[in-house]
Order: structure tokens, then sequence, then C-alpha cells
């Protein structure tokens, strides 16, 4: 069983910044593709970030490239977002996931999620 525990959600100024947190337990965090989704009030869930087994590949949606990174610290298991220049059309509920074999921006594809956590930017 693996379970993630996602934190750092908050209310923000916008252009502020966040770190979500989210701290992965069970079997070995090493072996998960990692990836971050979000869902605003009223939408569906969409791709924010995902980050691969050795965290020498990273990839973003286009809303957030350049402002937002993902990493991962295989020795804490705990995956990382940096969201910077934060935008109201951020707000939305982040969720981490993990998956074995995944197709990035298909949230279906992944196995275990975490309960999510606010994130409100304020205008």
């Amino acid at each position: 069983q693996v379970q993630l525990v996602e934190s750092g959600g908050g209310l923000v100024q916008a252009g502020g910044s966040l770190r979500l947190s989210c701290a992965v337990s069970g079997r070995t965090f090493s072996k998960y593709t990692l990836g971050w989704f979000r869902q605003p009030p009223g939408k569906e869930r969409e791709f924010v970030a995902g980050i691969t087994v050795s965290g020498g590949t990273t990839t973003y949606a286009d809303s957030v490239k350049g402002r937002f990174t993902i990493s991962r610290d295989n020795a804490k298991n705990t995956v990382y977002l940096q969201m910077n220049t934060l935008k109201p059309e951020d707000t939305a509920v982040y969720y981490c996931a993990a998956g074995v074999s995944v197709t990035w921006r298909d949230y279906r594809s992944y196995g275990y999620w975490g309960q999510g956590t606010q994130v409100t930017v304020d205008s």
C-alpha cells in the first residue's frame, strides 16, 4: 500500500510563491513516477507537472511552465512543487500522484493519490 500526503497549501497574494510537499510512504518510493495535478473550482482535474523515477526528466503544463518547478528527494521519499509568480487562475486543490507506468497527462494512469491541498491565490 502506498500513501501520499500533501502539505504546504494556503492563501497567497498574486505574484507570491508557495512550495507544496508530498510525502510518500509504503512501497519503494524510487520506483514511482510522480505527478502533480490540480482541480480548480467547478472544473476537471488537470495535469500540472511530472517527474521520472530518477528525476532526470520533468514535464509541465503550458500554463505553469517557467513558473512552477517539480523536484523529488528519493532519500526523503518526498516530491515538491515550487510555485512562483502565482496567479488567481492557479487557485485549485492540488494533488500529488504516483504510478509505475504512466501517461503524464492522463490522471487515470496514476495508481495512487493524496488527499489534496488547497491553494488559493488572491488578486
